[in-house]
């Protein structure tokens, strides 16, 4: 895989708006550059889902590949926080949380989200200096 990262892989819902603005809003915040990217849709992450998910139906919104760890749903959100470091990596408390709880909430959220912030019919494409972040 061109521009493979060396610390993590971020899978999201590309033409989900929520899912495309999370992904600004952690590169804003990722100055460290340790997460990479690629669109569920896109060829790269096409490939990581089937060798992840070979024979079962993978998750459709956020997957945190983090060295041979998978996190997804609530799990991927609060990992991705804890690698954003201070204040965010504070969203580790959550984990006090029953799981089965904050999925349910976070599966809530990803049943509405085109509902509610829309979904676009093309994949959101960075802008220039983001680019080499996105897996090709």
């Amino acid at each position: 895989m061109k521009n493979a990262p060396s610390s993590s892989i971020l899978l999201f819902d590309g033409v989900c708006l929520l899912c495309s603005s999370s992904v600004q809003w952690i590169l804003k915040r990722d100055k460290a550059g340790v997460f990479a990217f690629a669109s569920l849709q896109s060829p790269v992450g096409q490939q990581l889902l089937t060798h992840l998910y070979a024979g079962h139906p993978p998750p459709d919104s956020l997957i945190l590949i983090k060295g041979d760890r998978v996190y997804f749903r609530s799990e991927a959100v609060i990992e991705i926080a804890w690698s954003l470091g201070f204040p965010w990596s504070l969203a580790v408390v959550l984990r006090g949380i029953p799981r089965r709880w904050r999925d349910s909430l976070y599966d809530w959220v990803a049943r509405n989200r085109y509902r509610w912030f829309g979904r676009s019919e093309t994949c959101w494409m960075p802008k220039e200096g983001w680019k080499r972040r996105f897996l090709q």
